[in-house]
């Protein structure tokens, strides 16, 4: 019997962990990793070295790492004056393909390939794109990605230079997601969606498992994060719910969930329609259609976060201002974070010299630098 399964975020009916079940058979609500056999459980150290953190694999040698996670946080002195806030930034884009995506791939990549997984699919706005790409590589699987044809250049070409299929879509990011699915459906190849893998959420919780050593075991009151699918944002809760189990903290941060108001299914209030789609220049998190969007506002009622959108000039104004007053040049979908900060901010959702933590989830190296 195997430590884990996966578990229906919706009807909390049991499936075996198969690569190629991303959806629960009955209601078709998304899954989860859930572990059941304690005897049989494989722990990974995080954190420094100090944390046990379960995972989907039958042993840590199953593990295959490219140096991904214990990222630095820094405090942003200027940031904090401005807002009479207590504000840090982890720094993600210090990952190895430059953006908090390879947490989740490498856990994904590996768990796949000890399945016996030779040949996937993926479809991204480039950031996770490039991630898996690398990974599969160095699993030794075939992957073909599927990314916009307006996506930067430099994602593009970071997918092609590790040697994987790039598909280009002449269209949305919905309709590059529709243009996979059709592949894998054509091809019978396994779909290693990042908006829809269990094991891909089960990487992403070390950045929460983290921040635990970071702030010296005291959490941040507040965590600001960019929302598209939202695999970081639930990653991040996921982990705070286990060490809270553990009893190794009590009270548990905020979770804010910002999107940009071009595309903002999750912070729009259930008034959002995909025809209500715009460009934004916040590719990260362009999902019209997020699978994951009733577990995102789950979390957002538990946490007791916000869920808030932001302009387009806003986004590119805080680019900005982040490299001028921090020295910290993120990607545009980072940007969106902060833009976030200063209306929760304003709108009290946040209060005075309460401390707040921003990840920056990738580099400004990878995108478009605004005019």
């Amino acid at each position: 019997m195997s430590h884990y399964e996966f578990e229906c975020t919706e009807c909390f009916r049991s499936h075996k962990a198969d690569p190629q079940t991303l959806r629960c058979e009955t209601c078709f609500g998304t899954l989860s990793v859930k572990y059941v056999n304690s005897k049989k459980q494989v722990n990974t150290l995080v954190g420094g070295g100090t944390l046990e953190m379960p995972i989907p694999l039958c042993s840590l040698s199953e593990y295959l790492s490219l140096g991904e996670g214990n990222t630095p946080v820094v405090s942003m002195p200027n940031i904090s004056s401005m807002f009479e806030v207590e504000a840090h930034a982890k720094l993600e884009f210090m990952n190895p393909t430059g953006s908090f995506k390879d947490r989740g791939t490498a856990m994904m990549i590996s768990a796949l390939k000890s399945k016996g997984v030779h040949e996937i699919v993926e479809d991204s706005s480039g950031n996770a794109g490039a991630s898996v790409s690398a990974y599969s590589t160095r699993a030794g699987m075939k992957a073909h990605i599927f990314a916009p044809l307006s996506a930067p250049r430099t994602k593009l070409n970071q997918i092609k230079i590790y040697g994987s299929v790039l598909h280009e879509v002449d269209g949305s990011r919905d309709e590059t997601t529709e243009a996979a699915e059709k592949f894998v459906k054509n091809k019978s190849i396994v779909y290693a969606s990042h908006n829809l893998s269990p094991f891909f959420i089960e990487g992403t919780k070390t950045f929460g498992y983290e921040i635990f050593n970071d702030f010296d075991r005291e959490m941040p009151e507040n965590i600001v994060v960019p929302v598209g699918n939202g695999s970081l944002y639930l990653g991040i809760w996921k982990a705070l719910e286990e060490l809270k189990e553990k009893r190794l903290i009590k009270t548990l941060p905020k979770l804010h969930c910002i999107q940009a108001e071009n595309v903002n299914p999750i912070a729009s209030n259930n008034t959002w329609n995909k025809s209500e789609m715009k460009s934004t220049v916040a590719g990260g998190i362009a999902v019209g259609s997020p699978p994951r969007k009733l577990e995102v506002q789950s979390v957002l009622r538990q946490s007791g976060g916000t869920a808030n959108s932001v302009k387009e000039a806003s986004i590119v104004e805080w680019q900005i201002k982040l490299a001028k007053y921090e020295g910290l040049f993120c990607e545009p979908t980072s940007a969106a974070a902060f833009a976030g900060l200063e209306n929760l901010i304003n709108g009290k959702q946040i209060d005075k010299n309460e401390s707040v933590l921003i990840p920056i989830t990738g580099s400004g190296l990878k995108d478009v630098f605004p005019e």
